[in-house]
């Protein structure tokens, strides 16, 4: 009978932190336009769900998000959409399975990090007041460079032509943007998770007693 309570808390709780990333995905707060791509607050509750469920939680979480950001760049495309849209592929099904690993791969693997790390920290008796703002950073920059990274090694000479340069300076690019909108977004998700996330495991010890 405990298991099941204890089963049921879980999947009550992914089912709401994945309906919260459905409704970010869908509002201004989730999904901030730049020039070029999608500056996310998504990967907030990704991360969160990591901590307070595990990794398989956050890995499912992460698809979620995957998705909603798949659906974004179909819907209302960007210069660099055709990385993350498989309907958008302009090199047919290689291009299509790549754009799947960036929009939802990469995003499976936030909430599988976060929630592993967080067992990490929690073994080294690492007060919360530090190991929730670390993951948070960690789990925002797994995010940032792993896009990034992959668009480089995956989508260089298409990323190249939609920003009209040489692939000289491809690298220089995607630096840029991992440096410009990755950092200040890990630190606004190193905030988030540290005040979010003190209150939700507070809620949680007061529930499982």
């Amino acid at each position: 009978m405990k298991r099941e309570k204890k089963d049921t808390r879980w999947m009550a709780g992914v089912a709401l932190l994945a309906a919260i990333i459905i409704l970010l995905a869908n509002t201004p707060l989730g999904m901030i336009q730049l020039p070029v791509i999608k500056a996310t607050t998504v990967h907030i509750p990704v991360i969160l769900g990591g901590i307070l469920f595990g990794p398989l939680a956050g890995g499912i979480l992460g698809g979620v998000f995957g998705l909603c950001s798949l659906i974004s760049n179909t819907m209302a495309p960007t210069l660099v959409s055709f990385a993350f849209s498989p309907f958008l592929s302009t090199t047919g099904l290689p291009g299509a399975c790549k754009a799947i690993w960036v929009s939802v791969g990469c995003r499976c693997l936030i909430g599988i990090a976060a929630g592993w790390l967080w067992v990490l920290l929690s073994r080294t008796k690492i007060r919360q007041e530090i190991a929730l703002p670390v993951i948070g950073f960690a789990g925002s920059m797994v995010n940032t460079i792993l896009v990034m990274g992959s668009i480089y090694l995956l989508f260089a000479k298409e990323y190249a032509s939609v920003r009209e340069v040489g692939m000289n300076a491809v690298w220089g690019l995607i630096l840029g943007t991992i440096v410009s909108a990755g950092i200040p977004e890990a630190a606004a998700a190193a905030v988030l998770v540290l005040a979010i996330g003190k209150v939700l495991l507070k809620v949680r010890r007061n529930v499982s007693k």
